[in-house]
């Protein structure tokens, strides 16, 4: 999915949060709201360097979450909620990438059977495909959906950054197929020396 929809769901996280628990302030304040959508960002962070392998931890980043939120419901400051949305987060983006496509450069041919790898498990999990892939029309119904109780709860600066984030992605899913075609292009205008310095998986479909 989208990094906006994996921000988008950690937003959500803390408007959920702030609901369940008022005094927390988890849904109005800016740090534990900032602080979970870039949990939603963070395991992204390894996009150039074994992407959904090296920051993707959907076993161990839940049960960091778990322990983590135990210590905010105890001591209830905004440094606390925030390390446990910022974890919540990161274990929520971990999971759902199972359920999109697989790890390719072009998913929606369905040839690969990688999704997340599973630290735990030590496998890779497979896709399920529910969002084909990332940029999919269904993916950005899923940001929507994400954005939607947020714009409704949060204003000012935050409630801009969402609406932001999913004009962000409405362009993205215009973009996204026609922008394999012009990397392609531009890797087949690159001398040999060049495309070996790539990520595997950004030349494997064009070689």
């Amino acid at each position: 999915m989208m990094a906006t929809t994996h921000a988008l769901a950690g937003v959500v996280l803390a408007v959920l949060a702030g609901v369940l628990f008022p005094g927390s302030a988890a849904g109005t304040s800016v740090i534990p709201v900032a602080a979970a959508a870039l949990g939603g960002l963070f395991p992204d962070f390894d996009l150039y360097a074994g992407h959904r392998r090296t920051l993707h931890f959907p076993v161990y980043f839940s049960a960091a979450a778990v322990g983590a939120a135990l210590v905010a419901v105890a001591v209830p400051t905004a440094v606390t909620v925030a390390a446990a949305l910022f974890l919540a987060a990161a274990a929520l983006h971990s999971a759902m990438d199972a359920l999109g496509g697989g790890l390719e450069l072009k998913p929606w041919l369905g040839t690969s059977e990688r999704a997340v790898y599973s630290h735990y498990h030590r496998r890779w999990i497979r896709p399920r495909r529910w969002v084909r892939y990332d940029g999919a029309p269904e993916d950005l119904f899923v940001a929507t959906a994400f954005a939607a109780p947020s714009v409704y709860v949060l204003d000012g600066l935050a409630q801009t950054a969402v609406l932001a984030a999913l004009a962000v992605s409405a362009l993205y899913v215009l973009v996204r197929k026609p922008m394999v075609i012009v990397t392609q292009k531009l890797v087949d205008a690159l001398p040999s020396q060049f495309v070996d310095r790539l990520p595997a998986r950004f030349v494997e479909d064009f070689r």
